[in-house]
């Protein structure tokens, strides 16, 4: 189907959502339903074999609700669909969002029930904004939570996003690229993730390139001379040892040219023997500072397998199984109205209960590890541990603006590190405490008994 409506960015429209958002408004707007509502954004239940979730794409979704506004051409089409009167749609001329959002910090370790962004505002804006904060949140979180699994299981070992190409879609590349690097990856093959979050990019060769000369060691050394800060070769588009042992001896040539060899790359067989191997060649050719790279169809689990080998690997390329998640592509992450004009909401269906109010997340520590969270009223008292919430939005505004990405890093790399060991596991471990307070269990009662009447 040809596309048909010009002047809307497809991308950046606010039309990225559902019908029912937009039917829902026309309502809201005809009944005067506009007092404040409160909603939580939070994942129902982990996915199996998933102990933890990590939490990304707030950025993206602060830049959503500051730039949220209907073009012209946006409410030209939603005239022509016969669906929305006219009242309504000048209404729309006007529509900002001017809630209030509070929030994990991205690169905050969380669990089920936890509302990771809660939003305060009036109906219709609070409304509105669900489909895509899901849709922004939702990705990143599951791609930041698959890398964070595949950091832990490197140990330190450098890790790039090689992920573009088997993304689903352009955007989805761009933000998984951004998610990983959260979780700890530390460079990216995807050329706009790099200019556009400052990430560093890293890339080689591909076999074509190999393919296209007659020799392979004079592959090697054109491309060495091309590009002689980045000198990295692919050995194994023939025979992967006899490729080292070329590597070897073009070397005292690339030294006499000043163009030193940082790494050699390994994207197929068995990685953990050829690896072995390719160390030997290289460790008896004078080339222990080279290191070795591999990728092809890595995930948490062959890195690890390939950690308990012994392989002597300095760096991992993940690609497909980093942006696809496929053993997890999708989380149960939901968004909720838990207030609405002063009165607690709940949702009461079987198997899908919600905890009402504005809420709070408190976390406990012990011996600098993580002990338990208590799920509990934003105006709770007597509070136990530290708060995970906090304002980053008012009146439809930043708080500050956004920190830079290595900080966010940072913040990744100390909620791992404070994990308790059992849930570092890449098998399933038992669940991590969180407990309901009382206050909020009797709020629930109180919704309960006034939903009845």
């Amino acid at each position: 189907m040809s596309r048909v409506t010009s002047g809307i960015d497809p991308c950046g429209s606010v039309l990225l959502t559902d019908l029912y958002q937009l039917t829902m408004l026309q309502a809201y707007h005809d009944e005067g339903l506009a007092e404040t509502a409160v909603f939580d954004l939070f994942v129902r239940k982990l996915p199996e074999r998933r102990n933890f979730l990590l939490a990304a794409g707030l950025e993206q979704a602060l830049d959503y609700l500051e730039a949220l506004r209907f073009t012209p051409e946006e409410l030209a089409y939603l005239e022509r669909t016969g669906l929305f009167g006219a009242e309504f749609l000048a209404y729309l001329r006007e529509f900002r969002f001017t809630g209030d959002v509070s929030a994990m910090p991205e690169g905050t370790v969380f669990f089920p029930d936890e509302p990771v962004l809660r939003v305060s505002g009036p109906l219709p804006e609070a409304q509105l904004i669900e489909s895509r904060l899901i849709n922004l949140m939702n990705f990143q979180t599951m791609i930041a939570s698959k890398a964070a699994r595949m950091a832990l299981a490197g140990e330190g070992r450098r890790l790039v996003d090689f992920g573009f190409r088997r993304a689903h879609g352009a955007e989805a590349g761009l933000m998984a690229a951004r998610a990983a690097a959260v979780a700890g990856f530390e460079g990216t093959a995807t050329v706009i993730a790099g200019a556009t979050y400052g990430l560093p990019i890293s890339g080689t060769m591909a076999h074509a390139y190999v393919l296209a000369h007659d020799r392979e060691e004079e592959a090697f050394l054109r491309f060495a001379r091309s590009m002689p800060g980045n000198a990295v070769f692919l050995i194994d588009t023939y025979d992967t040892v006899e490729g080292t042992r070329k590597v070897v001896g073009i070397a005292p040539q690339l030294k006499r040219e000043g163009i030193p060899i940082r790494a050699v790359r390994l994207d197929s067989g068995d990685l953990a023997e050829l690896s072995k191997q390719v160390r030997r060649v290289l460790d008896a050719g004078g080339l222990q500072d080279v290191k070795i790279l591999a990728s092809g169809d890595l995930d948490e689990y062959e890195i690890k397998r390939l950690r308990d080998a012994g392989a002597p690997i300095d760096a991992y390329g993940v690609g497909t199984r980093l942006v696809t998640s496929p053993d997890t592509p999708y989380l149960s992450m939901v968004y909720k109205l838990q207030e609405y004009a002063g009165r607690p909401r709940r949702k009461r269906s079987a198997g899908k209960e919600t905890w009402p109010g504005r809420k709070q997340v408190y976390r406990k520590m012990e011996a600098g590890r993580m002990e338990g969270d208590a799920l509990t009223l934003a105006d709770d008292p007597n509070p136990d541990g530290a708060p995970l919430l906090q304002p980053v939005m008012e009146n439809g505004k930043r708080l500050a603006a956004a920190p830079p990405l290595e900080e966010i890093r940072r913040h990744a790399a100390e909620e791992l590190s404070r994990l308790p060991e059992a849930l570092r596991s890449l098998e399933t471990a038992p669940a991590y405490p969180v407990t309901i307070s009382p206050r909020l269990r009797q709020l629930a009662d109180e919704a309960d008994k006034s939903s009845r009447q």
